[in-house]
This record gives C-alpha cells, structure tokens and sequence, in this order.
C-alpha cells in the first residue's frame, strides 16, 4: 500500500506540473505586451528607411524578432517598389514609347534593399536549420537516455543504480528542446519509466526520501525567490524570472507526500500575485491601447478628406498643409493600439497623408516646370538683348528690342528669386541700347551736316574745273579720293547729292585731254569707285564682274569663230578680199577682248 500512495504521488507531480497550472491560468504573455509597446509604424517608411532598418537587423543577433520583421516590412517594400516601376512606366509612355520597349532599370536602394534582405533571410533560414538539427540531436539524446532509463528500470537491483537514476534525470534536464510533435510521448515515456524506477526500488527507499528531502529544500528556495518577485518593480523581469523558476519547480524531483500539496499552494500563490500584476496590467494596456485606436479612427476621419484636397491656388494649399502635418503630429502623439487594427488604420492613414503630398507635389512641380520654362524663355529674350545692346544698327535693333519687350510682357512669371535679377538685367539691357542711339543719333545728325557741305564743296569744285577747262587726271583722282572718304549725309539729301556728284564727274571726265579709250576707262574706273563706297557695294561689284565674265566669254568665242573661219576663206577665189574683212572684224574682236580684259582686271584690283 505505501508504494501505491507512492506512485500515485510521483505521477502528480510529473503528470501536472506547476508550469502547466499556470500557462491554462495566464493567456497573455506580457512579453507579447511588450511588443506591442514596441510595434513600428513601418507604413510610414520610405525605401532609404526600409533600407537602414533592414541593414541593422543584419548587425543584430536577435534572428527570431529579425524574422518578424522582414515579415511585415517586405511586403511593404515591395508595394513601394511596384508604385516607383508604375510611375517609371507612366513616364516612359509619356515620351510615346511602346510599353513593350520599356526596361525598368533597378535602383540602389532597391538593389541594396534586397542584398541586405537576402543576407538576413539566408541567415534566419540557417538559423532555424540550426534549431531543427538541434532539436533532432536532442531528440537522438533524450531516446539514447530513455533507453538507458528503461535498461537500469528492468535490470538488477544494484547500490549504484540509484546514483545512475540521478545522473539520467540531470542530463535529461540539460538536453534542450525537442520538436512539439515528440515532446508530449518523451515526457509519458519518461515519467512512467521514472515511476517504475521509484516503484521497484524499495530497498534504496530511504535513499529516495532523503532524495526527496533535498527536493523539497530546493523548491522551498524556489517558494521563496517567487516570493520576492511579487515586489519586483519591473514586470517584465519578474515575469521573465517566474517562469525560469517554473521550469526548475518542474524539473527538480519529488517531495515528501505530506508537504506537497502545502509546498505547492505556497508557490502557486506567489505565482498568482505576478501574474494577477500582470494580468492588470495587460488589462490597463488594453484599455489604453482601445482608446488609442479610437482616437486615431477620429483623427483619420479627419484626414480621408485632404486626400482627393484640389486647388489652383498657392495660399490655399499651404493652408491644408499646415491643417495635414498639424493632424500628423496629433496622430504620431498617440500611443499604441492593438496589433490587429494598427495595420489597416496607418495604412488609410499614410495612403491618405501621401494622396494629398502627392497631389500637392504634383500641383508644385507643374507651377514650378511652367515658371522653368517661363525662365528659359525669358532669358533667351534676356541673351538676345544683351547682344543687341552694342549694336550701331539703330533702327533695325530698336525694333528688334520693341518686339523682344512684347514678348517680354506676354511671359509669365518665373521663379521667385530670380523675377527682380532677370527683370532688371533685362531692363539694363535695353536702356543702354536707347541710351547709346540717343547719344549717337545726335553726333550722327550733326556729323552728317558736316559731311554734307564737305561733300557739296567737292561737287562745286568738279562742276566749276568742268565748265572753265583744265581738267586733269590727277585732279579728278584727288577729289574723287576725297569725296570717297567722307562720311555720311542725311537721309533726305542722298539722291539729290548722289546726283550732283556723278553729273559733275561726267562733265569733268568729258574735259579730260584724252582719247575715247583712256577716257573709257577712266569712266569705269570712276564708276567702279563709286560702287565700292555704296552701302550695296559688294553685291554690285559682284554682278559687275559676273557681266564683264559673261561679255569676255562672248567676244573670245567671236574671236575664235571668225579666226576659225578665216581658215575656210583660203581656198576662195575672193580670198584676199574677205581676209582682209574678216582682219577687220578679229582685230575689233581683239580690241573688245582686250578692253574687257583690262576692265575686269580694275575690277579685281578692288577687291
């Protein structure tokens, strides 16, 4: 009878142990709490934010809160990454590419992201490679010790066989976990054996209740350690602490039937008043983590209708946005809500937040494109005067700035640090140039009166040798020099001017003691120095010369004809008579060579 009192003793205490009381008892781990504390809005995140924090999980040791969040970051990421391939597509499309031409290229903080991901994830896949080999190794130990358990239970009874039990049952302790799917049959297994063991061993009897005497001081020491964890400041580590103390309490051996039960209320009782602090505490939390998740619901509501916010007015948007941060900061000051609405309601949240920085962004960059191009086009007109505003060409130029300050007024307006810089620089511009033609239009007007009676006096000259004779070449050469190397003479006395002064050289020329020939040229000497004086000079010139071309292929291909047919005229009975007709013709052929020669070479000793 006292070995069945016994065994039914023993198979208590390992079939219901005190740990096993208290997890049915105790639903909520604070540590599960803690994180909760601890959660990261990660909706928030840009990529170079993804990107550190998953870089600084690489640096950590903590592999099973590292896998937790990969696991919640990734997909984020990865919605980030798809909306920047979409926008990158949108802008492709935009230039009128095909879609099947497009070729995402990937950028850094994707490539770095997935680099760092990869690392992690390799690490974390070896890690629990690891902890399953591990757990298979100490599934081979406790079998190996089960089966030496079960070798010393049917064996001889021997003095050392009880020494061998306590060796079993502390290396049982030592081996670590094993796979939940084996944990429950090792643990039968091994405490029946246990009970067998206690059963057929009366002769050590007393050495097992001396065995358990030094059990029962041992759990006393434990009864008092939980004690003191019930004033322990910190929660978390009494917790922490409490459930250590359950796992010795579990894995230390019997006690004496009469202080069991005793010796196990004591425990559970300071094990009750830890968990009912932390019960009261995850209850607090709960409660406050409620009415987070209620306030930030109210503040959200607030946000959803900045989201589809519209407006061509720049007063206006800053208004909002000053209204949408303010509604940040409020939301960002409320604590922690519960897991399990957090995700949904920062996700409406931050697609809300983004959705109206997004339009506003949006709204900015085209105001701020259309100023860039406003800019651009201004400082062409900007470039453009600043080359004008030297130009001697005061009429064409004056127009030219007259239209470029239309265009000016048409703009619209550029950026606001530089609207007074190019307005100003555009403005000087412009002065100076009307500055400069007053200046210069007032010396001209007077340069050109001057001009004037110096141009007139040279055709008095001209006009008074022509009538009263004595003309000579030297003389007309002189004043021809002088009259070419005045200056301008207003406008309205140009032709009346232009005329007077060929009519005077024509008259003198006309008195020149001279033959026709050398009179010839001097006229087109004359007339040519004319020519280059002319605003249109150049051109004329050039026409000039493509006439003599044109008259001197002329008369050589005359020349060679009738040379060429004098020939034929040998044989003729009248032969002489027309040699001496056809003499006649070549030798004024000759001469008319000869003379367009001589004026196409003046012509080029022009230019």
């Amino acid at each position: 009878m006292e070995n069945e009192n016994e065994q039914s003793v023993e198979t208590t205490a390992f079939e219901t142990p005190p740990v096993a009381l208290a997890a049915d008892v105790h639903e909520t781990d604070p540590m599960e709490v803690e994180e909760e504390i601890r959660q990261v809005d990660y909706a928030a995140f840009a990529k170079a934010d993804f990107v550190k924090l998953v870089n600084e999980l690489t640096k950590g040791t903590d592999l099973k809160q590292a896998d937790r969040v990969l696991r919640e970051v990734k997909p984020l990421f990865d919605e980030l990454r798809q909306k920047d391939r979409e926008a990158a597509l949108q802008k492709f499309l935009a230039t009128g590419s095909k879609k099947e031409d497009f070729e995402y290229r990937v950028p850094d903080l994707d490539s770095a992201f997935d680099a760092a991901y990869k690392l992690l994830r390799d690490r974390i896949t070896q890690h629990q490679r690891s902890l399953e080999e591990q757990k298979q190794e100490n599934l081979r130990l406790k079998e190996e010790l089960l089966e030496k358990l079960r070798a010393l239970v049917d064996g001889e009874d021997t003095e050392h066989n009880f020494s061998a039990f306590k060796e079993i049952q502390k290396s049982w302790k030592a081996i670590g976990p094993v796979a939940p799917s084996q944990t429950k049959t090792l643990w039968a297994n091994y405490t029946a054996l246990v009970d067998r063991f206690y059963d057929q061993r009366s002769i050590y009897f007393e050495l097992k209740e001396l065995d358990r005497r030094k059990n029962l001081e041992a759990k006393y020491e434990l009864c008092a350690r939980a004690e003191k964890l019930i004033d322990q400041p910190v929660l978390k580590e009494a917790v922490r602490e409490l459930n250590e103390l359950h796992n010795e309490f579990k894995h230390i051996g019997p006690v004496p039937l009469e202080e069991k039960d005793q010796l196990w209320n004591r425990f559970k009782a300071a094990s009750d008043q830890v968990y009912a602090r932390r019960d009261a505490y995850v209850q607090e939390l709960q409660k406050s983590f409620a009415l987070n998740a209620e306030a930030k619901a109210q503040v959200l509501a607030e946000l959803l209708p900045y989201a589809g916010f519209q407006t061509d007015r720049i007063k206006e948007w800053n208004q909002k946005t000053q209204e949408v941060l303010a509604l940040q900061k409020k939301w960002e000051s409320i604590g922690v809500i519960p897991r399990a609405k957090a995700r949904e309601l920062n996700k409406q949240f931050w697609h809300a937040f983004k959705s109206f920085f997004h339009t506003k962004r949006t709204f900015f960059k085209q105001l701020d494109q259309e100023r860039e191009r406003n800019l651009a086009l201004k400082k062409e007109l900007l470039e453009a005067a600043k080359q004008l505003q030297e130009s001697a060409d005061w009429n064409a130029t004056s127009n030219t700035l007259k239209e470029l300050q239309r265009k000016w007024k048409e703009i619209g307006p550029v950026p606001e640090k530089f609207r007074d810089s190019i307005f100003n620089e555009f403005k000087a511009a412009c002065d100076h140039f009307f500055n400069q033609r007053r200046s210069v239009h007032d010396q001209e007007t007077q340069t050109q009166l001057e001009n004037l009676k110096l141009k007139e006096s040279i055709c008095h000259q001209l006009e008074q040798s022509g009538a009263g004779g004595g003309c000579t070449l030297q003389e007309l050469q002189t004043l021809q020099a002088q009259y070419q190397t005045i200056g301008f003479v207003p406008r309205e006395n140009v032709n009346a001017l232009r005329d007077r002064y060929a009519k005077a050289v024509d008259a003198y020329i006309a008195k020149l003691p001279m033959g026709d020939t050398d009179r010839a040229q001097v006229q087109w000497e004359s007339e040519l120095a004319g020519l280059k004086n002319d605003p249109q000079g150049d051109k004329k010139l050039y026409q000039k010369e493509q006439g003599l071309r044109k008259k001197l292929q002329k008369a050589e291909n005359d020349l060679a004809t009738l040379k060429n047919n004098l020939e034929f005229f040998g044989r003729s009975k009248n032969a002489d008579k027309l040699k001496e007709e056809f003499a006649g013709k070549i030798q004024e052929a000759a001469d008319e060579v000869k003379r367009l020669k001589d004026q196409l070479k003046v012509l080029k000793s022009l230019g």
